[in-house]
């Protein structure tokens, strides 16, 4: 690729932080060429880039486009135009290429279609370094999460019995949209965890209670949230777990009798007590008689399951 006569694009990762941070096969690629196109200056790594190197960036991009998408999509445009020219593109995003990042993947499909050579010079991502910062291993069931997708929703779409990684809350508008969200299952006193800058010299974790993350002055562009998980109850997903265990071999003798026929008037009568203590107002019996009903229901659907 450093060949004039070579057409093609050249991802590469630029880390989390510094350059400190970037692999030796991307800072021997950096001192091998003489332009790169970058998604956004805003990066610490631009910093420490060698002398010689020209940089030009698509922040403008963000100034003039309304919506991301808008901004992604011409970015993807430029960089596969430039990849059929003599000498090809180099083209670098923060973190690794395809963590996290909208336009590399897009990139790459699309130059496989149009026969266009790609190389992928990796980068270490935002989640090791965010990872180090909190003294966790997130194996085996840390949830990730683009904060932009779940400031646009009404409740979270994971698991609240499972810890979660929530990266890209880059202003403290979005941070106030994505604990809205999380607030309609999570308690507003919930502890979390803010990391700023993982990786870099400006590091900083703080602890705190969901409420006040949009409050945070540290909020920027190296922003992530770590949710801690609710207790290992607090997902329908743990109740299936349950139920489907007293249905196993080693389960509960009655439940590994029932049928589905033979669940019927338990479903009934259990309807009728909660409609019963919704028509009495009672808010705490109807919550307990809920439960019972639920249970009845996620029994028959085990049933159901294991019927086929």
């Amino acid at each position: 690729m450093s060949d004039s006569n070579n057409s093609g694009i050249v991802l590469v990762g630029l880390g989390p932080g510094g350059a400190g941070l970037l692999t030796r096969q991307a800072w021997q690629w950096l001192n091998e060429i003489d332009v790169i196109y970058v998604r956004t200056r805003q990066h610490p790594t631009l910093a420490g880039f060698p002398e010689k190197l020209k940089v030009v960036s698509f922040d403008e991009l963000y100034e003039t486009s309304e919506k991301f998408e808008e901004v992604y999509e011409k970015i993807i445009t430029r960089v596969l135009d430039l990849g059929q020219h003599a000498g090809g593109v180099t083209y670098a995003v923060p973190g690794h290429p395809f963590v996290a990042e909208a336009t590399c993947p897009e990139i790459t499909r699309r130059a496989k279609e149009m026969g266009i050579a790609v190389r992928v010079i990796e980068g270490l991502s935002f989640i090791e370094p965010t990872f180090t910062a909190l003294g966790l291993d997130p194996f085996p069931r840390t949830e990730l999460v683009d904060a932009l997708e779940l400031a646009n929703l009404h409740t979270p779409p994971f698991p609240p019995d499972q810890p979660a990684l929530i990266g890209q809350i880059y202003s403290r508008e979005v941070a106030a949209d994505v604990k809205l969200t999380l607030t309609a299952v999570y308690p507003d006193t919930h502890p979390v965890r803010l990391v700023h800058g993982a990786g870099s010299d400006e590091q900083v974790v703080e602890d705190l209670p969901l409420y006040e993350i949009d409050r945070s002055k540290h909020v920027g562009l190296l922003t992530s949230l770590y949710l801690p998980p609710l207790a290992p109850d607090a997902a329908l997903e743990g109740f299936q777990e349950i139920v489907a265990h007293l249905r196993a071999p080693d389960g509960c003798p009655w439940d590994k009798e029932q049928t589905q026929q033979s669940m019927g008037p338990s479903l009934l009568e259990e309807t009728y007590e909660a409609l019963s203590a919704l028509e009495e107002g009672d808010p705490d019996a109807f919550r307990e008689e809920l439960g019972d009903l639920l249970m009845v229901l996620m029994m028959e659907a085990q049933i159901a399951s294991e019927d086929g």
